[in-house]
């Protein structure tokens, strides 16, 4: 059998459900649940035709880490969809819009981020394999479905990869505190890859000096910086509406 891992939330299990069922082999859930979300995601698993397994609240504890699971895991197959960058960016009909993590640590954060991703049609997430948290069960439940709908490309080296994206065209502006120039001055209506560093270090060196330009996001209050999350969120609803206000002009 493939190797797999536990996912947990209702967020999670039924968004693996309705994207990917083939790989979802069997559902755990606490028979004490009996509201409508349960019933709901039983109905899904029969019709998926994935196998439902009653497991009492300690073991539903001991699958999750420990962590909230409202009464629900799925052991599902641990292999990623294989995803190549240029193989999203040669299917694209818009300027694509990326977004690169360097080094996000949290889970909660990377889930966050995805979740900003998909609402705001992030063509793809790039991130290192290395010093990064990488896609587990915390994330998929935080991303509640978006870990499934936005490709999530890892790779060897960052700085290369963003050297790869600027010979495309693909104009690559770093977040940073210390920047003069602000994001609200920053063209985003093309071809755009946005990097956000990691929880307190921020970018590393070699990211910062690799990117075409540094900007920050204003700040009127006494607060020195966002969460990483946080500062996705601003960043990607900037892009967008840039874009849109381009469109419509």
């Amino acid at each position: 059998m493939a190797e797999s891992r536990i996912i947990h939330g209702f967020h999670a299990v039924n968004a693996r459900l309705r994207q990917n069922a083939d790989s979802v082999f069997e559902i755990y859930i606490d028979p004490q649940r009996k509201d409508p979300r349960a019933r709901d995601l039983l109905k899904l698993a029969e019709s998926s035709g994935v196998r439902v397994i009653h497991a009492d609240g300690k073991r539903l504890d001991g699958m999750a880490g420990n962590t909230r699971h409202q009464g629900v895991a799925a052991r599902v197959n641990a292999a990623q969809k294989v995803q190549h960058l240029d193989d999203v960016l040669d299917t694209l009909t818009e300027p694509p819009l990326l977004l690169v993590l360097d080094g996000v640590q949290d889970p909660h954060n990377l889930g966050a981020c995805l979740r900003s991703a998909d609402a705001f049609g992030v063509h793809a997430v790039i991130a290192p394999k290395d010093r990064a948290v990488g896609i587990n069960a915390t994330v998929e439940k935080v991303a509640c479905g978006a870990a499934q709908t936005v490709p999530y490309i890892t790779v060897t080296n960052l700085a290369r990869t963003l050297r790869e994206l600027k010979e495309r065209d693909i104009w690559v502006i770093g977040l940073d505190g210390e920047a003069e120039t602000s994001l609200y001055e920053t063209k985003q209506t093309g071809a755009l890859a946005l990097v956000l560093g990691a929880e307190g270090e921020g970018m590393r060196r070699l990211t910062r000096e690799t990117c075409d330009q540094l900007a920050r996001i204003p700040m009127s209050g006494s607060v020195e910086s966002l969460n990483v999350s946080v500062s996705t969120g601003i960043c990607l609803y900037e892009a967008r509406r840039a874009r849109k206000l381009k469109a419509g002009s």
